[in-house]
C-alpha cells in the first residue's frame, strides 16, 4: 500500500497576481518572484500556414527551452508544402523564444514581433474603455449593459418600450437595478428582421437618448449599424455605438472618431435577415471570429478610432448554431488574442431555449448559467434584459473570480 503525502496538493494559479501572492507566502526573493511568475502561465499559441523550414526552427528552439511545438508529420523531411505550428510552453519560455528568433531570417523576426505583442496582450489584467466623457475601468468589476429595445418587433421585448415615456421609465429602472450602461436599440436584429429606414430609427432612438442623458449619470450606448443614426444619437448624448455589422457602413468609424465615442464591434456572417438561413458551418469557428474582429478593429484604427475606444463581441446567436454558441462561451479566452475588452450578449436567446425550453421570458436560469460562464472566461461586459437578477449573478461570480 502506497502511503499518501498529506502535505502535497495541486495549486490552481490562473493569473500572474495569484502566482506573485503564492511566491510571497513561500518567502521567495522579489527578484525570484519576477523571474518565476511567468513560468506558472502555460500558453498554447497556434501559428497557421508556416513553411517547413520555419516550423523546424521553431520546433528545435522550443525543445531547447524545455518546451515543445506540434507540427505536421512530414515537416521535418519537408515532404509537405507547409504546416500549422502549435507552440506549447510557459509564458517565460515563449518570451525566451521571442528573444532567440527576433533577429533570425525566413520571417522569424516578424513572428517574434507578433509573439511579443501577444504576450503583452494576454498579460493585461485590467482594461480601460474610453469615451468622450469618461474612462470606464473594466478591471474592478464586470459591467452590466441593460438592453432597451424601442422597437415593435424585437424577439424578447418588442413593443414594450416603443414610446419615449415607457422607454425612459424602463431605463431609469435598470439603472436603479444596477446597470452600468444602457444600450438603446431602434432596429431589431433578431433572425429574419428586416432593416428600418434611418429616419425612422432616429425618430425612435434620439428622443430617448436626449431624455436619458439629462437624467442618468451612467453611459448610454446605441445599438445601430447606420452612421446617420450614430451621428444623431451621439449628438443627443450617447457615448457608445454598438455596431453589430462591425463597420458595415463605411462612414461609421469616422462618426465615432469625430465624437470620440467608444465602439463595439461584433462578429456576424450575413445580416440579421439572412444570418440563420444560410450555411452555418465554420472551418475554424474561433479562428474565423478572431480574424474577422481583428480586421474590423484594424479598419476602425485606420480611420482614427483609438484602440482604447474599442470593444469586441463574438456575436452569440448571430449566424451560429446552438453548439457553436456554447463552444464560443467555453473558448472565450481565445479572444484575449486581441487584447481588447470583451462584451458577451446571451440574454434570452434561442440557443438557451434549445437547451432549457421555454419562451424568451422563461430563459432566466439558462441566461444566468451563460453569464456565469462568460464572466469566468473573461467577459468584462455582459448585455442582458433582466438587470436586477443578473446583477446579483454577476456580483457573486465576481466575488468568486476575484477572491
Amino acid at each position: 500500500m502506497i502511503e499518501r503525502c498529506e502535505k502535497l496538493r495541486l495549486v490552481d494559479i490562473q493569473q500572474i497576481s495569484e502566482a506573485n501572492e503564492t511566491f510571497r507566502k513561500i518567502g521567495v526573493d522579489p527578484y525570484g518572484i519576477a523571474a518565476m511568475a511567468p513560468k506558472t502561465r502555460q500558453l498554447l499559441i497556434l501559428l497557421e500556414k508556416q513553411s517547413c523550414k520555419v516550423a523546424n526552427i521553431l520546433k528545435q528552439e522550443m525543445l531547447s527551452l524545455g518546451a515543445d511545438a506540434a507540427v505536421a508529420r512530414g515537416s521535418v523531411a519537408c515532404s509537405v508544402a507547409g504546416t500549422d505550428v502549435l507552440l506549447m510552453g510557459t509564458q517565460k519560455q515563449i518570451g525566451a523564444l521571442v528573444r532567440k528568433i527576433e533577429k533570425q531570417p525566413f520571417g522569424l523576426a516578424a513572428i517574434a514581433t507578433d509573439l511579443a505583442a501577444l504576450l503583452e496582450r494576454v498579460s493585461l489584467e485590467r482594461l480601460v474603455l474610453k469615451t468622450a466623457r469618461r474612462e470606464i475601468d473594466l478591471g474592478e468589476k464586470t459591467r452590466i449593459m441593460g438592453v432597451l429595445n424601442v422597437t415593435p418587433d424585437s424577439f424578447s421585448d418588442g413593443n414594450r418600450y416603443l414610446g419615449r415615456e415607457k422607454a425612459v421609465e424602463r431605463a431609469l429602472q435598470m439603472a436603479d437595478e444596477g446597470a452600468d450602461i444602457i444600450d438603446i436599440g431602434g432596429e431589431s436584429t433578431r433572425p429574419g428582421a428586416k432593416p428600418v429606414p434611418a429616419r425612422e430609427e432616429i425618430a425612435r432612438v434620439a428622443p430617448v437618448v436626449e431624455a436619458l442623458s439629462a437624467k442618468l449619470k451612467i453611459p448610454l450606448s446605441v445599438d445601430t449599424t447606420k452612421a446617420a443614426v450614430a451621428e444623431k444619437a451621439l449628438a443627443a448624448g450617447a457615448e457608445i455605438i454598438n455596431d453589430v455589422s462591425a463597420l458595415g457602413d463605411r462612414k461609421m468609424a469616422f462618426v465615432v472618431r469625430d465624437r470620440q465615442a467608444a465602439l463595439i464591434l461584433m462578429h456576424m456572417r450575413g445580416t440579421p435577415a439572412t444570418m440563420q438561413s444560410g450555411d452555418l458551418a465554420y472551418d475554424d469557428l474561433m479562428g474565423d471570429i478572431v480574424a474577422y474582429l481583428d480586421k474590423a478593429c484594424r479598419k476602425a484604427e485606420a480611420a482614427g478610432v483609438g484602440r482604447d475606444h474599442l470593444v469586441i463581441d463574438p456575436g452569440i446567436g448571430f449566424g451560429k448554431t446552438c453548439d457553436d454558441n456554447c463552444r464560443i462561451i467555453r473558448k472565450l479566452g481565445e479572444l484575449k488574442t486581441l487584447g481588447l475588452p470583451l462584451l458577451v450578449g446571451t440574454s434570452r436567446k434561442a440557443f438557451i431555449g434549445r437547451v432549457t425550453g421555454g419562451a424568451p421570458s422563461e430563459r432566466l436560469e439558462g441566461t444566468a448559467a451563460t453569464v456565469v460562464a462568460a464572466v469566468l472566461k473573461g467577459a468584462q461586459i455582459i448585455r442582458v434584459h433582466d438587470v436586477a437578477q443578473m446583477r446579483k449573478v454577476v456580483d457573486m461570480t465576481d466575488a468568486i473570480l476575484r477572491a
